[in-house]
Formats: structure tokens, sequence, C-alpha cells
């Protein structure tokens, strides 16, 4: 998995555990709701501002966005 994968396939799972939907997320974030679904399918590169905005609504520390889940240690495991 590339940076770009790892952090679609983390923004999913933890805006999904925290029962947001794509369009509550990017209301909250300020950004469209297609932007929202194509980070989640890597058709985009979300810019730093944008990985802490998200990690920041989402109640997480932004490594937890991009942490490679194969390697194990995040506190959800």
């Amino acid at each position: 998995m590339n940076i770009r994968e790892i952090f679609a396939a983390n923004l999913r799972k933890t805006r999904q555990a925290a029962g947001l939907s794509q369009e509550d997320l990017a209301l909250r974030a300020g950004i469209h709701r297609t932007y929202v679904s194509s980070l989640e399918r890597c058709q985009y590169s979300a810019s730093l501002d944008t990985i802490e905005t998200i990690a920041n609504i989402l109640q997480i520390e932004v490594a937890e966005l991009l942490r490679d889940p194969r390697k194990g240690g995040s506190s959800s495991e």
C-alpha cells in the first residue's frame, strides 16, 4: 500500500467508526462531499491542512490517518 491508499483506508474506517457520512464530514471540514469520496477512493491527495482538519473532526491524531495498518501499533487494534 502506498501512503494515499493507507490514508484512504484509514479515513473511511475512522469516519465510519465515528458514525459520520461523507457529507457530514465534508460539511464539518468545509470541503465538498465528492472530495471526501475522492480521497477515500485514492483519486486525490489531501493537503496537510486538510488531513489535520479531518483528524481534528474525527478527534484523532494525524498519525492515525497515516499509520499503515499492516504494521500494527494502532491504538484501535
